[in-house]
C-alpha cells in the first residue's frame, strides 16, 4: 500500500509521499515522488498502485517532456499528457495484469505551476485517466491508505493553513498512517511549493528524524484524553443499575 497526500493552501502547495512497497512478505524501498520541469518550472507527480505500471507511466512522460516541453504552459496541459500515458499503459497492460489477478489501480497527484498559471495547482488522476483539479472546499487529497490519516486533516486542514502548519499536519497523518498500516512506512519523501516565490523545497525524512514528533503527539493525545470533559461519563456510571 501507499500512502501520499497533496495539500493546497494559499500559499502554496505540499505533497508527502512514504517510500516502503510491499511484495508478499518482503518490504523495499522505492520513491513515489518525482520532480519534473516542462518549460524549467517544476512540477511534482505522486503515485499509488502498481509499481511497474508506476514506473512506465513515468518513463512515457518524461519522454513526452523532451519532446514536448515548449507546450505546457499551464498545468492541466502536462496533466492531460500525463493522464494519456496512464491511458496507454493501461492499453498495454491491463489485461496482462487481469490474468494474473491484478488490478490497474494507479492513481496520481500532480501539483506545480506553470508559466501561465495564475497560482498553484493540484490535480488528482484516476486510473481511467480522467482528473479532478484540488481546489478550496477540501484542500487536500490522499491517495493510497487514506482512511487513518483523514480525520486530522478534516479537523484541522483549511486553506488558509499556513504552509508550514500544513507540513506538519500532511506529516501527522502519516504519522497516524504508519501507526495503523504496516505497509506505510519512512523514508517520507516531502516536497513544498512557495507560490510568493515559485520555489520548490524537496527534502526526505528518516524514521530517526521525526521520532521526536511522533513521540510528542503520541504523550499530547494522552494529555488530551486525560482533560477530555466526562461529564457525559459520569452519568452513565452514576445511573442506578438495573436488576439483572
Amino acid at each position: 500500500m501507499t500512502f501520499c497526500i497533496g495539500i493546497k493552501v494559499a500559499e502554496g502547495l505540499v505533497g508527502i509521499a512514504d517510500s516502503r512497497l510491499t511484495s508478499g512478505t518482503e518490504q523495499i524501498r522505492a520513491r513515489k515522488l518525482s520532480i519534473h520541469r516542462p518549460g524549467g518550472k517544476p512540477m511534482f507527480v505522486m503515485s499509488s498502485g502498481l509499481r511497474s505500471a508506476r514506473d512506465k507511466v513515468i518513463t512515457y512522460f518524461d519522454e513526452v517532456l523532451e519532446e514536448e516541453q515548449e507546450n505546457f504552459d499551464k498545468l492541466y496541459k502536462a496533466v492531460n499528457r500525463l493522464a494519456s500515458q496512464v491511458r496507454k499503459v493501461s492499453d498495454e497492460d491491463k489485461k496482462a495484469l487481469e490474468e494474473s489477478s491484478l488490478t490497474f489501480n494507479l492513481h496520481a497527484l500532480v501539483g506545480g505551476q506553470l508559466e501561465r498559471d495564475a497560482e498553484p495547482k493540484l490535480y488528482m488522476i484516476y486510473p481511467q485517466a480522467n482528473w479532478v483539479e484540488i481546489g478550496q472546499g477540501t484542500p487536500y487529497h490522499i491517495i493510497g491508505n487514506s482512511a487513518y490519516g483523514k480525520p486530522i486533516c478534516d479537523r484541522a486542514l483549511r486553506y488558509d493553513t499556513d504552509l508550514k502548519m500544513a507540513l506538519k499536519i500532511g506529516a501527522l497523518a502519516f504519522d497516524a498512517t504508519r501507526q495503523s498500516a504496516t505497509d506505510v512506512g519512512f523514508p517520507l519523501d516531502v516536497v513544498v511549493y512557495q507560490a510568493e516565490t515559485k520555489t520548490m523545497l524537496e527534502y526526505s525524512y528518516k524514521e530517526r528524524d521525526l521520532r521526536q514528533v511522533s513521540q510528542w503527539w503520541k504523550n499530547q493525545i494522552q494529555r488530551s484524553l486525560q482533560a477530555l470533559p466526562s461529564d457525559w461519563v459520569e452519568a452513565l456510571f452514576n445511573k442506578p443499575s438495573s436488576p439483572s
